[in-house]
């Protein structure tokens, strides 16, 4: 009980550290942070489930499928029976309005400030841009923990946030679920405590 207060009072103090923003699609940052109890974690059979008190909806089946599909390509294989495997991860995610962004227009043109033969200009200088875009900012976030179903105990921890644009290329739930996860997982167990962008 007592290790698990200290992986959630640790884990509560690194997640109000901001994200990297994003400008972009497939390229966009993945900020990482992993708390353990630095002891090895052989793998084992594997129950992915979503967090107490939810229900999977599409998107949130996504999101444990990504880390039941990252978790097995590192040798935690799918239990046959969730209630007899030797891990059990428990997944939350969530997506966030984070508010508007403006992208700079591809085309400008400017006003005033010419001449016209011998006479004088006419209009105020200035700009007008053509193209521009207004594109919403979400913030998609992938939190998992990870128990050793013997004796209950979290061993391992982990939280995963990107920022998107808009809906641009890679950023579909799908490809996002993916793409945290794997960044989550990098280099299992990972650091702990240490705050790292995986890009």
């Amino acid at each position: 009980m007592k290790t698990r207060a200290m992986l959630a009072l640790a884990f509560s103090a690194a997640a109000l550290a901001g994200c990297s923003t994003t400008m972009g699609g497939r390229s966009a940052p993945v900020d990482v942070t992993r708390y353990h109890l630095s002891q090895p974690i052989p793998a084992g059979t594997l129950a992915v489930q979503p967090v107490s008190g939810t229900t999977a909806g599409p998107e949130a089946q996504l999101y444990l499928d990504a880390v039941a599909a990252t978790m097995g390509g590192m040798g935690f294989a799918a239990a046959v029976d969730s209630a007899k495997a030797d891990y059990l991860a428990t997944v939350d995610f969530r997506r966030t309005d984070r508010g508007q962004d403006r992208t700079r227009p591809p085309i400008t043109i400017g006003i005033g400030g010419g001449s016209y033969g011998g006479g004088v200009g006419v209009g105020a200088g200035g700009s007008v841009g053509i193209g521009s875009k207004t594109k919403t900012v979400y913030a998609s976030e992938l939190a998992v923990q990870l128990r050793r179903r013997g004796d209950n105990t979290v061993i391992w921890e982990g939280k995963a946030i990107t920022e998107t644009l808009g809906a641009a290329d890679g950023t579909q739930p799908a490809d996002t679920a993916t793409k945290l996860s794997n960044a989550l997982f990098k280099g299992f167990p990972g650091q702990s405590g240490i705050t790292i962008t995986v890009k």
